[in-house]
Parts: structure tokens; C-alpha cells; sequence
């Protein structure tokens, strides 16, 4: 990455205003790649032009500013009708699939926009101490901040959507694998706390200290016991379901997966090309074939797609709660970890998120030190791993934040672990993601589980 992206590994502090102009950064170098045209396409509803993310993102500062900044004026009430997303009590806003059906704001707007949302937010953070609510404002911050790199990710998954191999994405050379991870890890069941809980490690950096209102308030479950595969489902496996007829045979499928299937015409994961009768897998870095492939995990899969290759495996989703427990209990130690190797923050050498610079998933195997107690590896990065639980609060759940992850509460499931396009920054293992069981344009994949 370009020198305006700081590691903050290895500091003991990190201020605001230092955590705000890296955030910020990070997503113009996202984009930068781009050509003008680029930043205004529309390729499906479920996307959004890259010009509407880096206004929305400051669109979100900005409605910080004119509740707590004084004297502070509105930039453009279209700019706040066009950057709006689904906050209905800040406004109107146009509606999601229209994004690309707009030539103005015109992109150079939108960056003179951001950068004077920039100004006045490092105005407002460098006289913060004196504002009466300035708690509240840094509590919104910080949110904004987590917000933006949310849309960082979105930006990386748009962007492939919209350009695939066409664009210039600054990729690393994936790594080799460096151990064979195979089988199942059996898993005692019981009493256990779901859920985040305020670190107490000093290991962990305090730029970590925060987690969303859907992750708390962590409370005691109960499961059985149950094993959890130790890597994740890999292109090869997924070639082997879909050439035993795992897209042609009703009896693995739901029946709304079914008439998903039907009516989308599905017969690989998305991305997924058949060329001369061989499947093959589009990315940042090209065409290639599927077998060549087949030790990276599978990517690009829908919640109903996962769950007919566990049924057709003779087993099933994990839970939530399974895949926590199995991700951050050390049951010879009796401690519950913040992250499936420790308190440590995720590094480049522990797990595949943004700052690695691949661009793409990496090999099962590749990075042993990021293995839990029960032999699991890649539970955090790569990709977001679907689970079986439906997005709901959890008991006594309070929101934070109006309209944020609360409106949410219906008819989706969760997805835990992040993926090679999550910034380390962003990720924790109660970190609960959330998707319709019918999309799969995000880089969702699976890990399968079994009773015991």
C-alpha cells in the first residue's frame, strides 16, 4: 500500500484524528485504480457506483457535523438526498437501484465534497475537549469510522462486479500453503458466553476496543456437542458436489433455494464461467481454471447453495454460537480468546484480510499461526462464513445508533469471520455480518459441522 496507509501494529496508542485520516485514505486508494467513467456504473441493484460510496461515507460525517459541530452549514441539500442510503429519518434519498442513473453529483464534486468534510471533521476532532458533548462525538466517530470500512469492503466487492480482471487492483503474490488441514474438530458443548465483552488484554490495540450493538450484550447459550470442519470448503470439494449433480438434484436444497436455483439459472458459484466443459473462476488477477484452484476456498456462494453442499456432505451449518465457541475457546486453558490465535491483533501472518494485499483469497493452509486450540485455520479472513442462525438481537439487546443494525432484525442470516477484503482494523470474532439467504455477491463461503 501507498505511504499515506499507516500500520498501527506494535503502538500502544492511536488518536482519533490519526485513526479518522488513515481510515479516510484507505478508501481513496481503493478507487484510485479507476478511470473517471468507472465511478458512476450501476452494474446490478445490489451495487452501488464507487462516486456514491466515497460520498456516502462523508455523507455519514457530515450528518455528525450539523448535529454537534457549531455554526457548522450544510454543503448541498442534493448532496444529502443523493449520499443518503436507507436513514429515513435524516431525509429523503433516492432510491438503491437508481444510484447509476445519475451523471451529477459529477465525481470531481463529490471528491471536493469529501475533502471538505475531511477539513471540518479534523476541525471539529482538534477542538473536541472543548465541546460539552464530546463524548457523544466520539462515540460517532469512532462508529463512522467502523461505517467507512464497511463500505471499503463494498467497494472491493462492487468493484469486481463492475471491472472484475479489468482492474488494476496493487496484488501481492498469494502464498503457498504451508500445512495440509483436514477432518474435524470435536467440540464439547455446555454453557457458554456469546458474544463481545470489553477486552481486558493489554495485547489487544485499543483501536480493537469497539464493537457494534448487535454483537452485545454477551450472554450465556447452551449447546450440544457437536465438530466443526478445521478448514474451510475448498473449490475442489465444491467441483465434487457440483459433479455429482449438487445443482440438478431437489433433495439438497430448501425449497426457496430450489426456486432460486431455477428462476437465477444457477449452476456454479457466481463468478464461475463454464469454457470448452470446464469450470472456470474469474477474479482480480485473471480467468482460471477451477481444478487449478481447488485448494482455495469457495467463494461467491449463497446461504442456500452452502447449506445443499452440507446436506449432500451428511452434515451442516455451524451455528453461530458453534462457530464462535470454535473460533475463540481454549477448553485446555478454560479461557475464551478474542481472536481464534490469542489476544493478539490479526496480522499479516495470522490471517488474509485487506492489509495482505492479495486481492483474493489464499490457499487453504497458508497461515498455520492463525490455527485455534482445536486446529481450525482460517477462521478470520478469506471469506465470511455462513452460519445457520438467523440475524436476530440477541437477548437483552439496546441500540445505539437508530436505524444502523437494529432495522435489520428479519428474514437474513449471519456470517461470521470477515474476509481477504475486511481491514484488519474492522474485525473481531463477534463480529456478526448479515445477508439475505439468497445473495452471494459478497465474498461469503463456508465451513461445514456436524452433531456430535
Amino acid at each position: 500500500m501507498a505511504s499515506t496507509i499507516r500500520d498501527f501494529s506494535g503502538q500502544d496508542t492511536v488518536s482519533l484524528a490519526d485513526l479518522y485520516t488513515h481510515v479516510r485514505a484507505r478508501t481513496m486508494e481503493i478507487v484510485a485504480p479507476l478511470e473517471i467513467e468507472d465511478y458512476v456504473i450501476q452494474t446490478a441493484e445490489f451495487m452501488s457506483p464507487p462516486r456514491w460510496h466515497i460520498g456516502h461515507t462523508s455523507w455519514f460525517f457530515e450528518t455528525v457535523l450539523r448535529a454537534h459541530k457549531p455554526g457548522y452549514r450544510v454543503y448541498s441539500e442534493d448532496f444529502l438526498f443523493y449520499f443518503n442510503s436507507y436513514y429515513e429519518g435524516f431525509g429523503e434519498r433516492i432510491e438503491r437501484p437508481k444510484r447509476g442513473t445519475k451523471s451529477r453529483p459529477t465525481v470531481k464534486e463529490t471528491v471536493a465534497y469529501r475533502n471538505h468534510i475531511d477539513e471540518q471533521v479534523l476541525s471539529l476532532l482538534n477542538s473536541l475537549d472543548s465541546l460539552p458533548d464530546a463524548e457523544t462525538v466520539r462515540s460517532l466517530m469512532r462508529l463512522g469510522l467502523e461505517h467507512e470500512m464497511q463500505h471499503q469492503e463494498l467497494l472491493v466487492y462492487d468493484i469486481k462486479h463492475l471491472l472484475g480482471d479489468q482492474f488494476d487492483a496493487p496484488m501481492k503474490p498469494l502464498p503457498s500453503p504451508v500445512s495440509k488441514v483436514e477432518g474435524m474438530a470435536e467440540i464439547e458443548g455446555g454453557l457458554f458466553w456469546l458474544g463481545y465483552e470489553k477486552p481486558h488484554s493489554k495485547e489487544v490495540l485499543p483501536s480493537y476496543d469497539f464493537a457494534f450493538d448487535n454483537e452485545k450484550p454477551a450472554h450465556q447459550v447452551f449447546m450440544q456437542d457437536f465438530a466443526i470442519d478445521k478448514a474451510l470448503v475448498s473449490n475442489g470439494d465444491y467441483l465434487e458436489f457440483m459433479r455429482d449433480g449438487g445443482y440438478k438434484n431437489f433433495r439438497w436444497w430448501f425449497s426457496e433455494g430450489w426456486e432460486t436455483l431455477k428462476r437465477e439459472h444457477w449452476r456454479a458459484p457466481l463468478y464461475w464461467e463454464l469454457h470448452d466443459g470446464e469450470w472456470m473462476i474469474r477474479d482480480f488477477s485473471g480467468l482460471h481454471a477451477a481444478a487449478s484452484r481447488k485448494d482455495e476456498p469457495v467463494s461467491h456462494v449463497s446461504y442456500f447453495e452452502a447449506s445443499a453442499f452440507a446436506k449432500w456432505a451428511g452434515k451442516r451449518l455451524p451455528t453461530e454460537a458453534e462457530w464462535e465457541k470454535a473460533a475463540c475457546y481454549d477448553a485446555p486453558r478454560n479461557v475464551t480468546q478474542a481472536f481464534p490465535w490469542g489476544d493478539a491483533a490479526p496480522d499479516s501472518g495470522n490471517s488474509n484480510l485487506f492489509e495482505n494485499g492479495f486481492w483474493s483469497v489464499a490457499p487453504i493452509g497458508a497461515f498455520p499461526s492463525g490455527a485455534n486450540a482445536y486446529g481450525c485455520q482460517q477462521m478470520i479472513g478469506d471469506v465470511w462464513e455462513w452460519t445457520t442462525s438467523d440475524y436476530v438481537p440477541y437477548p437483552g439487546f439496546k441500540t445505539e445508533f437508530d436505524e444502523y443494525n437494529d432495522k435489520w432484525f428479519v428474514n437474513q442470516k449471519v456470517l461470521r469471520g470477515g474476509s481477504f477484503a475486511t481491514p484488519q482494523l474492522h474485525i473481531r470474532a463477534t463480529y456478526r455480518n448479515f445477508f439475505h439467504a439468497h445473495e452471494r455477491w459478497m465474498t461469503s463461503g463456508f465451513r461445514c459441522a456436524k452433531d456430535a
